[in-house]
């Protein structure tokens, strides 16, 4: 190598340099390229022609990043702190900032002292043990780790401190958990329907027929805005398109189906029905299809849904869903059994990739092998 490092070695005449400071024979230049703890790697050429005047740029190059250092620590952010913070930015703006809240609940015993610098893997193994051993999916923790990740980007990217100086130089990257215990779709026969349905209250009732005839997802149903609808006027009908979900970010509403395209909602005769009825209920100014009391509702699958599920008769086992979701699996399932092309449910159920509108089809196969 052509750069010697800061140790003498056999006849080198050269006095001893800095660790981290770097000199290159060819081209007779100074550099710097060391580590320093709370910082990460320096690296910096030296418009230096002396020894003594290389080492005299390094000091002052290093003690200028040690200061920063020192001046970001000096208002640094725990981890609730962080948290409150967050809250308070986003308590008007984000629908699931409920959802959130209980998140950081859940996490203040574990990493709530911490300073942000110190959560990474290692401090949140404990929490994510502590949730294994409850018997909570690894998906819902993965969600609780998401609010994680949003807060230390906003530490590093976003929020600065009295010197103008992030809380965070770098945000961790942190493992996600899998314990491969995802629920098993239960696609619903029109039997299971007709008695989730007369179970379900009003307004889910509605709701639920939308998404089992549409393949919406529960999130955009619940937030699904009038403004999307668009006349088809040759075919006497109207579909939806629902924008990307970076249209609606500032404000937290997840809008758009787990991707990076609008999503154009085609309208069955059934869907079409639930359309005109909530048209006719609407109230002027009112921007949801599907409002309670004038506002949207966080999520379909709550109390009285499970409740509903339960007293249908529909399982309960652990290992089998019991929510919403099973709607989308529903249409899957009943678009093979009319023989529906690959391509044609794929894009009705919304899907990038084909391999996803498979896990859609696989109960209906497995039910037609078993028929065999």
């Amino acid at each position: 190598m052509s750069i010697e490092s800061s140790s003498n070695k056999g006849n080198n005449t050269m006095p001893t340099k800095p660790a981290g400071l770097q000199y290159n024979k060819k081209t007779g230049q100074w550099a710097i390229d060391k580590r320093i703890k709370g910082y990460g790697r320096v690296r910096e050429r030296l418009q230096a022609s002396t020894q003594e005047e290389a080492e005299m740029m390094f000091t002052q190059v290093i003690e200028q990043h040690m200061n920063t250092i020192k001046e970001s620590q000096a208002t640094t952010l725990t981890f609730k702190e962080a948290g409150i913070r967050y809250v308070k930015n986003f308590q008007d703006e984000k629908d699931s900032i409920e959802r959130d809240i209980t998140t950081l609940e859940k996490l203040d015993p574990f990493i709530g002292n911490l300073t942000l610098n110190h959560v990474h893997d290692l401090t949140l193994k404990p929490f994510i043990d502590h949730e294994q051993a409850r018997g909570i999916k690894s998906g819902t923790v993965k969600r609780d780790l998401a609010v994680v990740r949003r807060i230390l980007n906003l530490a590093c990217q976003s929020w600065r401190n009295e010197a103008g100086q992030p809380y965070l130089l770098a945000p961790p990257l942190l493992s996600v958990p899998n314990w491969k215990d995802k629920s098993k779709p239960y696609p619903l026969e029109w039997d299971d329907q007709r008695k989730l349905l007369l179970q379900l209250p009003w307004h889910l009732r509605l709701m639920t027929l939308f998404a089992v005839n549409t393949g919406l997802r529960d999130q955009s149903v619940c937030k699904l805005r009038w403004e999307w609808e668009r006349k088809v006027q040759n075919l006497k009908t109207s579909v939806f398109q629902i924008p990307v979900e970076s249209v609606d970010e500032e404000r937290g509403i997840q809008t758009s189906e787990k991707n990076d395209l609008d999503q154009l909602v085609v309208l069955n005769r059934v869907a079409q029905k639930v359309i005109e009825i909530q048209r006719a209920r609407r109230k002027p100014g009112c921007p949801w299809v599907f409002p309670v009391d004038g506002k949207p509702i966080s999520k379909m699958g709550g109390y009285d849904w499970q409740k509903a599920w339960k007293n249908a008769g529909l399982p309960v086992k652990n290992g089998l869903s019991r929510g919403p979701h099973n709607l989308k699996h529903t249409l899957g399932r009943r678009l093979i059994s009319e023989d529906v092309p690959k391509e044609f449910r794929r894009e009705l159920l919304h899907h990038k990739s084909e391999d996803v509108t498979d896990v859609y089809s696989e109960a209906a196969i497995i039910a037609e092998t078993k028929a065999l």
